[in-house]
């Protein structure tokens, strides 16, 4: 059997860390045009930064949509909500980016964003944000 070298040097990037910095939102055809229907995303991992203390902030996200032309590939999710990780931005406005960074990609008919962050001092904070494709006139 061939023996494979792992490098776990804290100076290496790592395959994961790459696919993250590198990571956008990816959309498909949806396979049902013109059929409305919710698709409902749950993203327990969610974490950035407090921009005040630097404290990590964890949360679970809920996504749910309802696609019109394009349907986003689950994998990208995972991958640009990682990349929040770092990144120190209150939960207001990190909730209101991923929802405005997910219709830009996206279009959908509908969407909504829940942002459930975990208690921290005694404060519980969930945000939550909604989008609504507009009707032509």
């Amino acid at each position: 059997m061939a023996e494979t070298t792992i490098n776990t040097s804290d100076n290496v990037e790592k395959y994961g860390e790459r696919e993250i910095r590198d990571a956008q939102l990816i959309t498909f055809p949806n396979p049902r045009p013109g059929r409305r229907y919710d698709v409902h995303i749950t993203l327990p991992e969610f974490t950035c930064k407090c921009p005040f203390s630097g404290y990590p902030d964890f949360a679970t996200l809920y996504l749910t949509y309802c696609p019109d032309q394009k349907v986003v590939e689950l994998k990208s999710i995972k991958l640009y909500i990682n990349s929040y990780r770092d990144r120190y931005i209150p939960h207001e406005e990190v909730t209101n980016q991923i929802l405005d960074d997910f219709v830009a990609v996206a279009n959908p008919l509908y969407a909504r964003l829940k942002a459930d962050f975990n208690p921290r001092g005694n404060v519980h904070t969930v945000i939550e944000v909604e989008y609504h494709q507009e009707k032509a006139s």
